[in-house]
């Protein structure tokens, strides 16, 4: 028997995204996948059994897969793999491996070579991130930020000076406190969104400086939480101070595209204006 036949006989992971807020956004393969597989690993046996239960699914069999659990069980779900079996991995809401349960399991299953697949669906950063009306072009996911000392502060300071937008998740008791904080890291002028209760009844976007976030959300939030934080502003360098570092690059004998790029990157300048000088630098 090949190895391509071999593996035709093994079971599929399936990573299956499912609804943040509005069961309607179930799609109609995620459905078809969690009907039809042999074991569905799931965060909460409770929460994904009602979750089937209101979408009128039946399953084979729960297996906890939690952020305790993930680990230990890496070793069952590889096992019915060889046996034939497939496997859907749930996460309470969302894509699994994303702030939740999954990295891990998927990192392991891979390794014992067996095949995952992807439905995709909700997830709690892209809607964040596209009802912002903040620059989407090139992003980041923080996630949850550390909840105190020296590494939440690298973490805002990270935050601060990054020139793509920041999507965090928050719990709404630590709303208020993350907000000062990013005021104190970033401004009171930097642009953000918090968003409430996606794809929920009660779902609010507040667009505005984070000065003008902190004084709405002045108390406990109610509700699941994304902050979206607009990349750091672009600082106000001289020609002349970009035609020096172009010297200097160019000096150690790089080409002038690397030399572009180089001092772009360092100086936080749009390519084309580096370009344009060193074009000049050049002549």
């Amino acid at each position: 028997m090949t190895k391509s036949d071999e593996n035709l006989k093994k079971g599929t992971l399936y990573l299956v995204a499912t609804p943040i807020g509005n069961l309607g956004d179930i799609s109609q393969r995620a459905c078809e996948v969690l009907e039809q597989v042999q074991v569905i690993a799931c965060e909460d046996t409770r929460r994904t059994g009602k979750l089937l239960e209101l979408l009128g699914l039946s399953a084979q069999r729960l297996m906890l897969t939690n952020e305790h659990t993930e680990a230990s069980v890496g070793g069952a779900i590889v096992e019915l793999l060889d046996q034939g079996q497939d496997v859907a991995l749930v996460s309470d809401a969302g894509t699994p491996g994303i702030s939740d349960p999954g990295e891990h399991l998927v990192s392991f299953v891979i390794a014992h070579d067996h095949r995952v697949s992807a439905v995709p669906g909700p997830s709690a950063v892209l809607t964040a991130l596209t009802l912002s009306g903040l620059p989407t072009y090139r992003w980041v996911m923080e996630g949850f930020l550390p909840r105190k000392g020296q590494e939440r502060d690298v973490r805002l300071e990270s935050v601060a000076s990054d020139d793509r937008t920041t999507v965090i998740f928050e719990s709404p008791k630590r709303l208020k406190k993350t907000l000062i904080d990013l005021v104190a890291a970033c401004g009171v002028d930097r642009q953000a969104a918090v968003l409430r209760e996606l794809t929920k009844l009660f779902e609010e976007t507040v667009r505005g400086s984070l000065g003008e976030l902190l004084e709405k959300f002045d108390s406990d939030a109610k509700g699941e939480i994304v902050i979206v934080v607009s990349p750091a502003p672009k600082e106000d360098v001289s020609d002349e101070a970009i035609a020096s570092a172009l010297e200097a690059e160019l000096m150690k004998g790089v080409t002038k595209s690397s030399a572009v790029s180089q001092v772009a990157a360092n100086l936080n300048a749009a390519r084309n204006r580096v370009y344009s000088l060193a074009h000049e630098i050049r002549k």
